[in-house]
This record gives C-alpha cells, sequence and structure tokens, in this order.
C-alpha cells in the first residue's frame, strides 16, 4: 500500500498515485483530493522506499508508523503537534523506536512521520507492512517462470509500453531526514538519482 503513497520535494502533505505516463506521473493530494501532474523533473519518491535511522542499523517507515498504530490503538497521535516542543517529540518517539538515531533523525522529522500517521490514517490507509508487496514479487516470480517456458516454444514476450517503463524518482538526502530509498528498476527517460538516504547530510 506505502508503494503508492508518494511525497513529493516542495509540496506539503502525501499524495496517491493515480496513473503513469510517459515521464508523467498523476498523483492525487490526500489533503484536497486534487490531481496533478508531477513530471521527470519533479523529485518525488514513495513513502515505501523510506527509512528512518537508528544506533544499528535503519527501520522502514512502515514498521514505524505500524507502531504508532499501535500505541495508539488507531487512534490520532496523543501529542499535540502544533504545541509539541523538540524534547517533547523526541520522549514520543523514543517509545515508538527507543535506539533511534538523535544526531541524524530531526524533531522536524518526527513531526512529518506523524503527520503522515494522522494524513494515512483518516484516508483509511491503515495497513503500512510490506506484506502485500512481497507477494506481488513472489507473482511476478512465477509469471517470469512461466513466460520463460513459454519463450522456449517461441512464444514472444509483449514489449512494455512507455508507461509502465515510468519509474517513482528518488528524493535526495537533503530535502527529509532518515530515509534511504532501495534501487528502482532503470529507465531510458526518466533519471533516478542514486539512493536517498535521510540524514545523513543537512542541506541549506
Amino acid at each position: 500500500m506505502l508503494k503508492e503513497i508518494l511525497a513529493v520535494s516542495g509540496k506539503s502533505g502525501l499524495y496517491k498515485l493515480v496513473s503513469k505516463g510517459n515521464n508523467l506521473l498523476i498523483i492525487e493530494s490526500l489533503v484536497d483530493k486534487k490531481r496533478i501532474p508531477a513530471y521527470a523533473r519533479d523529485k518525488v519518491i514513495s513513502i515505501g522506499d523510506i527509512s528512518i535511522y537508528t544506533d544499528e542499523d535503519e527501520v522502514s517507515v512502515g514498521e514505524v508508523l505500524t507502531a504508532i498504530k499501535e500505541k495508539e490503538k488507531g487512534e490520532k497521535v496523543s501529542i499535540d503537534l502544533s504545541k509539541a516542543q523538540p524534547d517533547d517529540l523526541r520522549v514520543y518517539f523514543a517509545e515508538i523506536l527507543p535506539n533511534f538515531d538523535r544526531e541524524r533523525v530531526y524533531p522536524s522529522d518526527i513531526k512529518k512521520v506523524l503527520k503522515w500517521y494522522e494524513m494515512l490514517m483518516s484516508n483509511n490507509i491503515t495497513d503500512f507492512s510490506k506484506k502485500e508487496e512481497k507477494v506481488e514479487e513472489t507473482a511476478d516470480s512465477e509469471k517470469d517462470e512461466a513466460t520463460g517456458a513459454d519463450d522456449k516454444k517461441n512464444v514472444k514476450k509483449a514489449p512494455k509500453t512507455k508507461a509502465a517503463q515510468t519509474t517513482i524518482r528518488k528524493e535526495g538526502a537533503k530535502s527529509m531526514t532518515a530515509a534511504k530509498a532501495t534501487k528502482a528498476r532503470p529507465t531510458p527517460k526518466t533519471s533516478t538519482p542514486k539512493k536517498s538516504v535521510v540524514g545523513a547530510k543537512r542541506g541549506g
């Protein structure tokens, strides 16, 4: 589910992927439901590809959102985000992820994740696991095996369309904290930046 939920650099809130075109994505705001285009030049990242830095490694944002959901029993966060001070945010986050990296995960990042949680819950997006993605990968693998068998019988695979080749760009390290984007399949027309590690560096 989180694979189709996007964050766009320079825009607040989250967006749902509606459709793909040639170097173009149509996305819908989870806030006002307005649809807008996102072009190849825009920095777009699936929040399913974001991880939070800890003292040892990284934890996927899906796991963090699930922990928040369990703590709040599916309700809104119990901290007032409009009034919360940096120390308040750190204390709250420590209850969710005790070993989060205090140096690289900023209070503004904690607030962003908490806002994401509330935004997703208000849109009835409550499954933050990667279970569905794994099922899809398994299905794709089985499909590839079946296709390979067909190839031996001189049955050609259908060529991929340009729409299917369009991928979501990964956001740079300066734009978010404590995120790490997984590798995406290379495309001929939409450039894909290197891994996005949020919180590693702070830009201007």
